[in-house]
């Protein structure tokens, strides 16, 4: 079958309605703010450069006030992941995009090609490493392995000049162990090898070090062949476990 567009081309519709997603948002901003914590708030902000505003939640309490918000709740369709993702990113506390994130990575397994522009509007939006590299790896990663037509996506974003969708499409191979793509992977570190930015730079690396552990000749030959244009950091995070 010809692939006459790549999905991400379609518009990022609005959040859909959603009962399910009303009943979660009430819940959650209810919960969440209720174990606010404004000193470690104020310094998991400065800690992630001012990207947003924190509650000051731990992981752990995070977690637990999570699985409250969601008991009971039946498993989402299509809309209500759109909608709850798209309505907690809208929301100014960081706390609630680690929500969204979870979400989704619970239920990425049934979510459809299409549910990729709206994974593209939550990297794109209010970015940061810590919600890009776990959307990159857990959901992006999962949706292209449920449709390898993705990998189309793949090659439009790791030319894009958002840092973060090169970023993503470096990273959403993290978990492919035995599976990855190594063309792509090898081909994507190559593309990308004198890109001006630490965080481009660094998945360069990181992407190349977590291959390691499945191939590590082949990384160490990758290295070896490119190290006159990869950067010194690239060099050591690909090489970090394997020495080289």
């Amino acid at each position: 079958m010809v692939r006459l567009m790549s999905v991400t081309a379609r518009p990022i519709p609005d959040a859909p309605p959603s009962a399910l997603a009303d009943t979660v948002l009430e819940r959650l901003t209810v919960e969440y703010p209720a174990a606010a914590d404004p000193e470690r708030a104020a310094g998991l902000r400065a800690y992630m450069k001012d990207v947003a505003p924190f509650l000051g939640l731990t992981s752990p309490v995070r977690r637990s006030l999570s699985r409250t918000v969601l008991a009971g709740a039946p498993p989402p369709d299509e809309a209500d992941r759109t909608a709850v993702a798209l309505r907690c990113w809208r929301l100014p506390e960081r706390e609630y995009h680690y929500f969204a994130v979870d979400y989704l990575r619970r239920y990425v397994t049934h979510c459809s090609s299409g549910f990729l522009p709206v994974v593209r509007h939550l990297l794109t939006t209010v970015s940061w490493w810590d919600t890009v590299d776990l959307l990159a790896a857990h959901v992006v990663g999962g949706l292209v392995t449920a449709d390898r037509g993705l990998t189309a996506d793949m090659d439009a974003w790791i030319e894009d000049e958002d840092r973060w969708l090169v970023r993503a499409a470096l990273l959403h191979q993290l978990r492919y162990r035995k599976h990855t793509d190594t063309d792509r992977l090898f081909g994507y570190c190559v593309r990308q090898s004198a890109h001006g930015d630490f965080f481009v730079r660094k998945a360069v690396g990181w992407c190349l070090r977590e291959y390691a552990k499945t191939d590590p000749d082949a990384v160490r030959a990758f290295v070896a062949e490119h190290r006159g244009r990869l950067s010194p950091l690239s060099v050591r995070q690909a090489l970090r476990t394997i020495g080289p």
